[in-house]
């Protein structure tokens, strides 16, 4: 199947993932009530809210859905303002490309860029591993996911650790969300997420604790995520990576290509 990166796509992708953080909010507004999480579309964008400090907290598909234009933008800078949040705006390349120059003229910068790859799944078949287990957890083994994605990921970043264990926790009870476990000897030893928003699967998460890398975890995980994915009917699969990153060369080994890479806005301080 051939797949052309154009506005269509990028309104796929940009829905999707912009749906799940949405529905992250939800979770944990269900999960904590009182938190003050929430998300709205506003101007056709994704505007998600998680707290102050939360990586979740900015916008995806902006001036994909709608033209973008000057009220729309004062409306989503006033929704995180007024909760104490900076501004971020994920964009696409594919976005309103009057969108860029009124980005610049109300102040914002880029900080950041990020690729998204994507991988039709038309005629995939998944290879077996005998090494490692995987399965999709249960909603009583939630913590179980999530405090072995911790573990992973102190050990690299011991800043997120404490961070990464609440957002799996809530990330697991998402609806459309697959927490998936890959298990050596009975021992859990990797993760990895998967999302399914209509057709499109949705691949994240992905973490292995210290001890067990490189014995094939994460090929297991991401062969079942992509098989179960087909299962559950869908017809595409994507990701995201920084560019040129270990994690890009990974998933471009299994058949995954590049769409387009996203260039992150922060608004500037007054």
């Amino acid at each position: 199947m051939i797949i052309h990166s154009d506005k269509n796509l990028s309104q796929k992708i940009e829905a999707t993932e912009g749906g799940v953080s949405a529905e992250f909010c939800r979770s944990r507004a269900r999960l904590e009530p009182g938190c003050g999480s929430t998300a709205e579309r506003i101007g056709g964008a994704f505007a998600m809210f998680d707290g102050p400090d939360s990586p979740l907290t900015q916008t995806f598909g902006l001036g994909m859905f709608e033209d973008a234009d000057e009220q729309a933008l004062e409306s989503i800078e006033n929704f995180f303002i007024s909760r104490g949040a900076d501004v971020f705006h994920e964009v696409s390349p594919l976005a309103d490309p009057n969108l860029l120059a009124m980005l610049v003229g109300r102040g914002y910068q880029p900080i950041e860029l990020s690729t998204v790859l994507i991988k039709p799944l038309a005629g995939y078949s998944a290879i077996a591993n005998q090494t490692v287990q995987t399965r999709v957890v249960q909603t009583e083994e939630a913590e179980l996911w999530a405090k072995t994605s911790a573990r992973a990921w102190s050990n690299e970043m011991p800043e997120l650790g404490d961070f990464m264990l609440n957002y799996g926790t809530i990330s697991a009870h998402g609806e459309g969300a697959f927490p998936f476990l890959a298990e050596i000897d009975e021992e859990p030893v990797a993760t990895g997420m998967l999302y399914i928003v209509g057709d499109m699967a949705f691949l994240a998460g992905a973490s292995t604790v210290p001890e067990a890398r490189k014995r094939g975890a994460q090929t297991a995980l991401l062969n079942d995520r992509l098989a179960f994915a087909i299962e559950q009917g869908c017809a595409f699969a994507m990701m995201g990576a920084a560019p040129g990153s270990q994690s890009q060369r990974n998933a471009e080994k299994n058949g995954f290509r590049v769409a387009y890479t996203r260039t992150k806005w922060m608004l500037g301080r007054t």
